[in-house]
């Protein structure tokens, strides 16, 4: 049960998907009983096929994790159903169709649900006016209602496509640090996680940088944060330039980075910081002078747990540092033997 209430909690168009799936069992289906018993045939079975494709799509949403084509599924099948039943109930069928305006713009992205919205109310409006009487008693009436949801699409497309936006924003400061641009230590993990598993699954071979700015407390103390974050800045422009496009560079806190090489074993990683060392102790400066950065390594061999990979590596660094800084110690790696 937990695991099922952390998927709702955490994937925003599943919870909508799976409400859907909830009102339309409880709220259709004494619908489609009533009017089934009534000989309301048409507008019983168009509740029921409601009902049954809408459990359809909540189901392979589960099982699949897309909620991509069950909303659209959805948005299909319930504009197709709120005009079969605006047809046979008349104006008593109008009033779903607000419903439907609110469903369509949270089970799809906004452009497909104005599309999907718009396209019901040219139906009804097209059967109105063919069938003077059917729906609508005017077209006076028609017209009011025709202002009033599209008003309500209106109204819906905004909030749809504000939320949608946010959302977006939320999720890349989920993953992202702010003030680089680069992953976080939520992404790091995710990572580092998919290369243990790709290296237990196809034997991909993976190393792993810690690498941390020598004396960067300093820059902050005499220069103020400003010049500090700006180097920081700096310095991830200098690794990226330095490193393969397939590298992927991780904020880990304060002035300690990572970087997660694929493909690489002991003398690749050493080779490649190295180069890091080499790039940034010529292209990295403060005012205070050029700035060093201290390197410890280590290439996944066995490590099943992240944060033990991670451990091997923190410890090289602190062999860096303890050597006298703007240095590089690779685990299980001899400079002199190579």
């Amino acid at each position: 049960m937990s695991d099922l209430w952390g998927r709702l909690k955490s994937d925003f168009q599943l919870s909508i998907v799976t409400l859907v799936g909830i009102c339309s069992v409880f709220g259709v289906t004494p619908y489609a009983v009533y009017r089934l018993h009534e000989g309301n045939w048409l507008v019983g079975f168009t509740d029921t096929f409601l009902v049954l494709g809408t459990s359809f799509a909540v189901l392979y949403a589960w099982r699949t994790g897309n909620t991509v084509r069950p909303g659209q599924f959805l948005a299909i099948i319930y504009s197709l159903g709120g005009f079969l039943v605006t047809i046979k109930l008349g104006i008593n069928g109008l009033f779903w169709l607000y419903c439907l305006v609110l469903f369509n713009f949270f089970v799809v992205p906004p452009v497909q649900s104005l599309i999907a919205t718009l396209t019901t109310l040219v139906a009804v409006c097209i059967y109105g006016w063919q069938h003077p009487g059917d729906i609508f008693e005017s077209h006076y009436q028609m017209m009011s209602f025709v202002v009033t949801y599209l008003l309500a699409s209106l109204f819906a497309f905004v909030f749809a496509y504000r939320s949608r936006f946010q959302r977006r924003q939320l999720a890349l400061l989920a993953t992202l640090d702010p003030l680089t641009g680069i992953g976080n230590r939520r992404t790091m993990d995710e990572e580092l996680d998919i290369a243990i598993a790709d290296s237990q699954r196809y034997g991909m071979s993976f190393g792993l940088l810690v690498l941390d700015l020598d004396h960067f407390k300093s820059v902050n103390d005499r220069f103020g944060h400003s010049v500090g974050d700006r180097v920081l800045i700096d310095f991830v422009g200098v690794i990226k330039n330095a490193s393969r496009a397939s590298d992927r560079i991780f904020r880990l806190g304060g002035e300690e980075f990572v970087l997660l090489v694929p493909k690489v074993g002991r003398q690749g990683l050493a080779g490649t910081a190295a180069h890091i060392q080499r790039s940034v102790a010529e292209q990295l400066s403060s005012p205070g002078g050029p700035v060093t950065v201290s390197i410890g390594g280590c290439v996944l061999e066995g490590q099943t747990d992240r944060d033990i990979w991670l451990r091997d590596a923190d410890i090289c660094l602190y062999q860096a540092k303890d050597a006298g800084r703007n240095r590089t110690v690779i685990k299980g790696f001899d400079p002199a033997a190579n």
